[in-house]
């Protein structure tokens, strides 16, 4: 019989988290078998602002979670994102006596790893983008190979320090311990993108509530990431300004009759809308509504584009752009972009998961579907874990990881 293992992926968005509880065997893939959602408003722009609403709005999803599964929360693998996140290049180099081994190029990416950063932030991922052995490049896994020099590239994430640990904090005070924190946007990746489009190269665009996660991946591998400071909230507190209504009126307008393409849409139509302390309704056409809409995603596409030519990516990304997110839902959203950024746009939900899949198909739990995956695809096999080896990149978390859940 399979061995199986369970793993949990929390997302912590600004207006929901979001848990998943997965089960994992031996012959691959991942069953979801608990989903527990609760609202969130103790966090602005991906970052805790109130630490208390945090951790109770994480407390309410694992609780809905374990019911569901049965299952008693121990630890899990967590999203961090937000305008403190940022990300560099960096090489390592090694010399080697032998034919490479993991031990080489462990002790190459820990060379790549030592980068001067400011004692405030601290490194949250060192992902290996490709090897040089002996002066030839583009290698993608050099054990095995004879050498005498191991180079590698790496992309590095880092994060600010006191936004990890009131995060850590929120999740802690809630009962869980961390397994890892994982960039959101790179394991919202493991959901929603293939590995054609990586080598082809491609833009991932989550649009969150406050922030849109930004990740660009060129030849197999991330060579950019970024948080852009305006998400799907913005579009809605913009119509409730405009149309003076109070913020679920304006969301319920941005997504049933709102539009990114203002002139798809009827100029002739006319909505009846209350303002606050009116008695009586009055019209706004819905080419209005698009119009306050488009200007909003507009803003959003200019700073993605300036975040591709950051990445030197520009009209190198033959996959285009990838949209996911909740406000990726909003209509003309893949349209807007394909206008504004010239190049192919298309909206995608998460994929690659088996069980309770039918609640969690949608764009809005993208960054919770790929923590799952990420933990799986980095979860030790048996004969590491028999070895009592970890694979690369979860050494930091392996002395916890398998605590995982209790029934």
């Amino acid at each position: 019989m399979a061995e199986q293992t369970v793993l949990v992926a929390i997302d912590i968005g600004t207006t929901k988290v979001c848990v998943l509880i997965g089960e994992i065997a031996e012959r691959g893939g991942v069953d979801v078998i608990g989903i527990g959602q609760a609202p969130s408003d103790g966090l602005r722009k991906g970052v805790v602002i109130d630490i208390d609403r945090t951790v109770q709005s994480v407390t309410n999803a694992v609780d809905a979670a374990e019911r569901l599964s049965g299952l008693k929360v121990r630890s899990a693998f967590v999203g961090i994102s937000g305008s403190h996140i940022g990300s560099q290049n960096s090489r390592g180099m090694v010399a080697v006596r032998h034919d490479v081994d993991r031990s080489d190029t462990v002790r190459a990416i820990e060379a790549a790893r030592a980068v001067s950063i400011p004692n405030t932030r601290e490194i949250l991922h060192v992902i290996p983008r490709g090897y040089v052995v002996d002066g030839q490049e583009g290698v993608r896994d050099p054990i095995g190979m004879a050498a005498v020099r191991l180079e590698v590239e790496t992309h590095i994430v880092t994060a600010s320090s006191t936004s990890v640990q009131n995060l850590t904090k929120c999740v802690q005070r809630a009962g869980v311990e961390i397994d890892e924190l994982v960039l959101a946007p790179l394991a919202t990746a493991e959901a929603t993108l293939g590995d054609e489009d990586r080598e082809l190269g491609v833009v991932l665009a989550d649009i969150g509530g406050d922030t849109t996660d930004i990740a660009i991946f060129q030849d197999g591998s991330i060579s950019h990431c970024a948080s852009i400071p305006i998400g799907g909230r913005y579009v809605t507190a913009d119509l409730g300004i405009v149309l003076r209504v109070t913020p679920d009126v304006a969301e319920n307008v941005k997504f049933r009759y709102g539009s990114a393409i203002p002139l798809e849409v009827d100029p002739d139509e006319v909505l009846q809308v209350t303002s606050i302390g009116e008695d009586t309704s009055h019209g706004v056409t819905r080419r209005h509504i698009a119009e306050i809409v488009e200007s909003r995603v507009a803003e959003i596409f200019r700073f993605v584009a300036a975040e591709i030519e950051a990445a030197g990516a520009t009209n190198r990304l033959q996959a285009g752009l990838v949209l996911t997110g909740g406000g990726s839902s909003l209509t003309g959203v893949a349209k807007s972009a394909r206008d504004y950024l010239g190049m192919s746009a298309r909206v995608v939900g998460p994929s690659g998961l088996g069980g309770l899949t039918d609640q969690i198909e949608t764009p809005p739990y993208a960054a919770a579907s790929g923590l799952l995956l990420w933990g799986a695809h980095n979860w030790p096999s048996a004969e590491e874990r028999a070895g009592g080896r970890a694979l690369e990149g979860v050494t930091a978390r392996i002395g916890k990881i398998f605590k995982g859940l209790m029934p």
